[in-house]
């Protein structure tokens, strides 16, 4: 790519109207004024006492005012608990891991531990057992790659998330000693992490989702003797030293044109009605309804193109809706209901989950229940419960997370439960879903007019009795030096067609894409009550020789799904053709016929119609070149059996056609 193409496309990527934002941020950083904003002086506990006119007793009073629903559902937890969750499931899920913290091992992105100690070393890597230093300006040291590595893997120890389990164990037992135990690792945070001069300190969103941890444990272990008047002041600080990073650089976060902006607005939004500082919660307003509106579209889709950073999103909203006590800037609850229903379409019944589909960087804002990171659940009930009076789901531990936002009288009286239609479109998002009576998938035709990250065009993902059968291959770190790390960015971690060796769009900087996807939807109907089709088709690929485009038909009749890709070209030429489809872990058994490859995992199969010039293979955990991976947890991968269709063909008059078959036997 030439430099003036290159800087083309990184503009589009920032976007037309962000440029003048993008420009004065470099001017703030290398200007110095930033830094200058930034002084740890600015943040120190002389200039918060000077700013800031506020007692023990004010900050106690500030928490109730603010958080009443945290203070009566921790008065009544107890109760709740005894009839919604399993003592075995509570163990499980909120016991064990405080008391894994305790014993020096922290949780990590909603599902794996890494070493720390306790209290916890929160400025150590565990992964790569590097430390970040606490002696340095953040702006400086919150950096990924080297010397060091990813930096969410000390940002994710800060954002305290274990505060929510602590707190959460205080109100379902009673026990003074998880009380304690928040209170210490704040106690150790707050000593390790002095404003600006830790990396814990170099992102707003990173601050606010930290803050947000602290407000809800210590409102709920207010009662204890552990809340002490030390300790109300320290939190009081805390909350203001996060307000005043916001407020000087949400410039930044506003220029990312992503969830970064909605959750610095939350968070600023949430300082300014803690300390009354009007000024601040005047502004959070306006930033918040205006991101709100340009992120989610019209049909709820969200701008991030990721089902997690959906719910991370949703997340920050409930906050505020609650924080707020239902009171939204003007048009952000019309949008947020847009696109709570959006991520309803998308939930597997049977298990909680949704499709693993876009960035997915372990984020979970708000984990108010006993579910798991990828149980999507207890948003998706909260939400459709406070807009609809109805559940999605029946009765369960995952109702805790409504409990904690909006109280006993969200369950009274419900209606009946929501019905899912046999089709979804949303077509500003480009998302399309067909339902059979056991099976149901989901796949994507959509030109972007907001950043993509994910080369994922025409993806096939397919479920079945609950089992994400045809899967996605999620996103494992946003930096890595791990030889199978690219591959998760790559067009082979999608169950989607591969050309020549390339991606449809040329992978550029950090996140950006260049020659972004446009594509077009065809065709997408409900024929019958048994049989639907959808049929799309998009021109990444013309930008190689032959201007190649691929083009997917699905097919749908009653649980038996056919998906049948067509390769044109402009042009004549030879091209390698690679497909693949990630299946779900287990053992598949391969039969073959003169006609057709079939791979069998208990009753589901799988079966490709053999075409000259084809070869096949099913590939589990290769390292070199990397196939067969998913990673399901940010910075974890595991093994995912992939099926492998390669060719080289030459396309002149006629397409290239091949054929899947995917059903129950």
């Amino acid at each position: 790519m030439n430099p003036l193409a290159k800087i083309w496309w990184t503009l589009k990527g920032v976007g037309w109207d962000n440029v003048p934002r993008r420009l004065l941020q470099v001017w703030r950083m290398r200007s110095g004024y930033l830094r200058r904003r930034l002084d740890p002086k600015n943040f120190s506990d002389a200039a918060f006492r000077s700013q800031v006119k506020i007692t023990p007793d004010m900050v106690r009073k500030s928490l109730q005012n603010c958080f009443p629903h945290f203070v009566a559902a921790a008065r009544a937890m107890p109760a709740w608990s005894a009839k919604h969750v399993e003592p075995s499931l509570l163990h499980e899920r909120l016991i064990t891991p405080c008391q894994k913290a305790l014993e020096g091992d922290y949780l990590y992105f909603g599902h794996w531990y890494g070493k720390l100690g306790w209290p916890p070393d929160f400025n150590l890597d565990p992964v790569h057992e590097i430390r970040y230093p606490n002696d340095e300006h953040a702006m400086k040291t919150a950096k990924s790659g080297p010397p060091r590595d990813d930096v969410k893997l000390v940002w994710e120890a800060s954002r305290l998330t274990p505060a929510y389990y602590f707190a959460r164990a205080y109100a379902h037992t009673t026990k003074e000693c998880w009380a304690s135990a928040f209170w210490e690792m704040f106690d150790a945070w707050a000593e390790q992490n002095p404003a600006m001069i830790s990396p814990a300190w170099g992102c707003g969103q990173e601050s606010t989702f930290r803050m947000m941890a602290v407000l809800f444990a210590a409102t709920v272990t207010l009662t204890s003797d552990a809340a002490t008047d030390e300790r109300m002041i320290r939190l009081a600080k805390l909350v203001w030293q996060t307000g005043k990073l916001i407020d000087v650089n949400i410039n930044y976060a506003l220029s990312q044109k992503n969830n970064h902006g909605i959750s610095e607005a939350v968070g600023l939004l949430t300082v300014g009605r803690f300390l009354e500082i009007f000024d601040w919660e005047n502004r959070a307003d306006k930033y918040l309804a205006a991101e709100v509106t340009r992120q989610i579209y019209a049909d709820g889709s969200f701008v991030q193109h990721s089902m997690n950073y959906h719910r991370v999103m949703l997340d920050d909203l409930l906050w505020t809706i609650a924080l707020c006590k239902s009171r939204l800037p003007k048009g952000v609850g019309e949008k947020f209901e847009c696109a709570a229903d959006w991520l309803a379409e998308f939930v597997d019944r049977t298990s909680g989950r949704v499709p693993n589909y876009g960035p997915n960087d372990g984020s979970q804002a708000l984990p108010f229940s006993c579910s798991d990171y990828l149980d999507y659940r207890p948003v998706i009930q909260a939400t459709q419960l406070r807009f609809h009076g109805k559940r999605i789901f029946d009765a369960g531990p995952w109702d805790e997370k409504a409990f904690w936002l909006f109280g006993e009288e969200i369950f009274v009286p419900v209606k009946q439960k929501t019905r899912l239609v046999s089709s979804f479109e949303a077509k500003d998002g480009g998302y399309y879903v067909m339902r059979g009576e056991k099976s149901w998938c989901m796949t994507r035709c959509h030109t972007y007019r907001d950043r993509p990250s994910m080369q994922d065009m025409l993806h096939f993902d397919l479920w079945s009795d609950g089992e994400n059968i045809v899967r996605d291959g999620g996103s494992y770190f946003y930096y890595t030096t791990d030889p199978v790390g690219k591959f998760f960015t790559s067009t082979a971690a999608h169950n989607t067609i591969e050309i020549d060796g390339q991606g449809p769009m040329l992978k550029g900087p950090r996140f950006l894409c260049f020659y972004w996807y446009k594509s077009r939807l065809l065709r997408f109907e409900n024929i019958s009550e048994s049989q639907s089709v959808f049929e799309g088709e998009h021109y990444g690929y013309h930008r190689l020789p032959g201007r190649l485009t691929h083009r997917r038909k699905i097919e749908r009749e009653g649980d038996s799904w056919t998906v049948t890709d067509y390769l044109f070209a402009k042009t004549p030429g030879t091209h390698d053709i690679v497909s693949r489809f990630r299946l779900a872990p287990g053992e598949w058994n391969q039969i073959e016929d003169e006609q057709t490859i079939t791979w069998r995992k208990n009753n589901f199969v799988v079966s490709w119609q053999k075409t000259p010039g084809f070869s096949f293979e099913l590939i589990s955990g290769q390292t070199d070149p990397p196939e067969g991976w998913e990673s399901l947890y940010y910075g974890k991968k595991n093994i995912a059996p992939t099926i492998i269709i390669r060719g080289s063909v030459t396309l002149h008059n006629a397409p290239q056609v091949l054929i899947y078959w995917f059903s129950e036997v």
